[in-house]
């Protein structure tokens, strides 16, 4: 009996061959013929202002953080729940990245404790879409409106999911996609910037393109190009675009095959959360997610270690979340919690995710729901 990954990353069969016609063009860095197809991809299947491909969602975030015009000085809001690059993003301008207590229904941010944290130092809230679910971007969105407070989507999880109809991502002033191997979508290390004001096209153009106006030459906007601000190399290869340009053109059946392993989890395992035997994930009327992961919490951090090594006995790879960023040594020196911690630490402990990936025979999706089922037995 084979064992059964947490995660493989997808493949739709046709990854080679797009990449052999990236090699055979003579065109591998950044910014070819593939790039501008993804590009223009989301842009049009999420109805965004722009789209640039990053090297990382990482570094997508770094890019936002300093669109934003994030300085030494300056506060962020964010949730501790989150993976280190959103707020490592962050301190890299030298801003203080500002945690809150999340929600216990979503594991997002809990919107209701933004404001008490707002000082006067604060330009900006990070979203941090959990799970693929959306945050509650109306309210969010309001208090930035309020408080004159740029927004930023962490939507590394969330390509494909929408809030009331709208793309995560293209709500806040920026959004952040991921396409590691991890990821609903990927090209082995990647993600994407999504820009829904068009003043932040020709800056984050510069930013990714090492400081120079470089896309406006090839434009023909200008005769020739020349560094003109600050910026960095976020560019992928065009070789990696192109594995990702497979997966985006199957968009669709790759969401579909995932919903599908998610909602027969959730049906095989209602049972057991109607008894209280454990917690399943929340989905928000307004929301439609993407079936990033599947992840149940139990009763304690006891319960989740003697629940995750009787799955790893029968073979099935079960995996525990983030740590919070505000009890990890670089967040208690970098940053600061503010409130109370209700929910983060004690949802974290009972937190853990179940083998979800594209291509999952129903066959091992069945050893997973009957391994889960015998262990409350």
């Amino acid at each position: 009996m084979t064992n059964i990954p947490f995660n493989t990353p997808p493949y739709v069969g046709t990854e080679i061959q797009y990449v052999q016609e990236a090699v055979d063009a003579h065109k591998i860095c950044g910014d070819g013929q593939f790039t501008k197809k993804c590009n223009a991809w989301i842009e049009k299947r999420f109805g965004a202002v722009g789209a640039l491909l990053t090297t990382s969602g990482t570094t997508a975030l770094e890019m936002a953080a300093l669109l934003c015009g994030l300085e030494k000085g300056d506060e962020v809001i964010l949730p501790s729940f989150t993976f280190s690059s959103t707020a490592t993003s962050i301190v890299l301008t030298g801003a203080t990245p500002v945690f809150i207590d999340i929600r216990p229904d979503t594991m997002n941010i809990d919107e209701n404790k933004i404001e008490a944290a707002i000082t006067d130092k604060t330009k900006a809230i990070v979203a941090v879409h959990y799970a693929g679910v959306s945050c509650e971007m109306d309210t969010i969105m309001d208090i930035a409106r309020r408080h004159g407070l740029k927004v930023i989507e962490d939507a590394a999880q969330g390509v494909m999911s929408t809030y009331k109809g709208r793309a995560l991502g293209t709500i806040g002033d920026f959004g952040c996609y991921s396409f590691h191997e991890t990821k609903n979508y990927s090209m082995g290390e990647g993600g994407a910037l999504v820009l829904n004001h068009r003043e932040d096209l020709e800056p984050a153009e510069i930013l990714r393109e090492k400081g120079t106006d470089r896309a406006r030459f090839f434009r023909g906007q200008v005769d020739k190009y020349t560094w003109v601000e600050y910026g960095s190399s976020y560019l992928p290869s065009d070789m990696l675009a192109a594995y990702l340009w497979a997966q985006l053109q199957e968009a669709d059946r790759i969401n579909e095959n995932r919903l599908a392993t998610w909602n027969a989890y959730n049906e095989a395992f209602s049972p057991l959360a109607a008894e209280g035997k454990l917690i399943l994930p929340t989905i928000p009327e307004e929301c439609k997610h993407n079936a990033h992961m599947y992840y149940v919490k139990l009763k304690d951090l006891r319960q989740r270690t003697d629940f995750i090594n009787y799955l790893r006995d029968r073979g099935i790879s079960s995996v525990f979340h983030y740590v919070p960023l505000h009890s990890s040594p670089a967040g208690r020196r970098f940053g600061r919690f503010c409130g109370e911690d209700v929910y983060t630490t004690s949802e974290s402990d009972c937190l853990t995710r179940l083998p979800m990936y594209y291509g999952l025979s129903a066959e091992d999706r069945g050893r997973v729901i009957d391994a889960v089922l015998s262990y409350f037995a």
